[in-house]
């Protein structure tokens, strides 16, 4: 039997542990910062990048090494001069470990120019798939010996995530090299499609939903947008007894980003006011819900050269009016 008083201890710890400032304590809030060359990651920058993202609160870091394919149809996985070198990816590790933020690693496969990650459906699926894991067993290795804390599995892969069998053999390659939290991040329109989060620990969601189909600034309107979502997403969890990370979300600094959130140029004209907007809205929403790990923000810096749009314009919200609301809610 347990003493009384040490009975009373454990309950108002219980209850403690049910209050929403104690759930706020444990979210998974970050940025991330992705590289683009060998290099990005060795940069001089990368100490301030990471130094200022810890900053704000932020517990999280997110780093996506990205390795290509040549078409959709290709069936081999490569590295290039865009992928960050592992010597960097180790060094960005350890200045993030320095700063006491935990580490999401997030291997990424792309194509050249614009088209869609999601497009990938390749001719031999055998191979493909032998090749992906070579790829994300390579991560495994390494996420295990530099300390990560969390590993996303694949990214935006729709064409594929359909075929259970073949990602089990990933996720069982992947488990045997590293001892970590496993995510998936699907595509805000395809994660219904994803045929294994049972084998995941956590559902992952790149959420990037059109909130509107006006430019706007109230964050009561993107607020009453994000209602149906929160809904749909609630019932997943619940089908799949899993907490929902969103692997990425993020807003432009550009009038109408919250009609195109998943576009870098919507428009050329500045809104500041309408990206800090989006960031109440979305927190606001979510950081009452049980089920809602947290969210990792695309992204909070880019490397001196590499800007596809001008940094006013960009998805970083470090030293806008955005970074303010994060920070509001991170530092709960």
């Amino acid at each position: 039997m347990i003493h009384r008083t040490l009975a009373a201890v454990l309950l108002a710890g219980a209850a403690a542990s049910c209050r929403p400032e104690a759930a706020e304590a444990t979210r998974q809030y970050g940025f991330a910062l992705p590289a683009w060359t060998e290099s990005d990651y060795s940069s001089p920058r990368a100490p301030a990048y990471v130094a200022s993202l810890a900053a704000t609160g932020a517990r999280w870091i997110q780093f996506t090494p990205t390795w290509y394919q040549r078409t959709t149809e290709d069936s081999t996985i490569r590295r290039t001069e865009e992928t960050a070198s592992d010597e960097s990816l180790r060094g960005v590790i350890a200045l993030a470990e320095k700063h006491r933020l935990k580490v999401l690693l997030k291997p990424h496969v792309d194509l050249p120019g614009d088209e869609d990650r999601a497009e990938i459906r390749p001719k031999d699926r055998a191979e493909w798939f032998a090749s992906y894991r070579a790829f994300i067993t390579h991560y495994a290795k390494l996420a295990a010996s530099a300390g990560v804390d969390q590993l996303a599995v694949g990214t935006e892969l729709a064409g594929v995530s359909g075929h259970r069998a073949e990602w089990l053999a990933v996720i069982s390659d992947v488990r045997d090299a590293f001892a970590g939290e496993l995510v998936y991040a699907a595509n805000y329109d395809a994660y219904q499609s994803v045929a294994f989060w049972d084998e995941v620990d956590l559902i992952g969601i790149d959420a990037y939903w059109p909130l509107a189909s006006e430019p706007t600034g109230s964050v009561e309107e993107l607020k009453q947008a994000w209602d149906p979502h929160a809904a749909e997403l609630s019932a997943l969890s619940a089908a799949h007894g899993k907490k929902i990370l969103f692997t990425e979300a993020g807003y432009t600094s550009q009038r109408g980003t919250v009609t195109e959130p998943y576009s870098w140029t919507v428009s050329a004209v500045r809104d500041d006011r309408e990206q800090a907007a989006a960031y109440e809205a979305l927190l606001a929403t979510f950081s009452t819900k049980a089920w809602w790990a947290g969210v990792m923000f695309w992204m909070w810096d880019d490397w001196p050269g590499s800007e596809s749009v001008p940094r006013p314009l960009a998805y970083t919200p470090h030293g806008k009016p955005a970074e303010k609301v994060a920070r509001r809610y991170f530092t709960r």
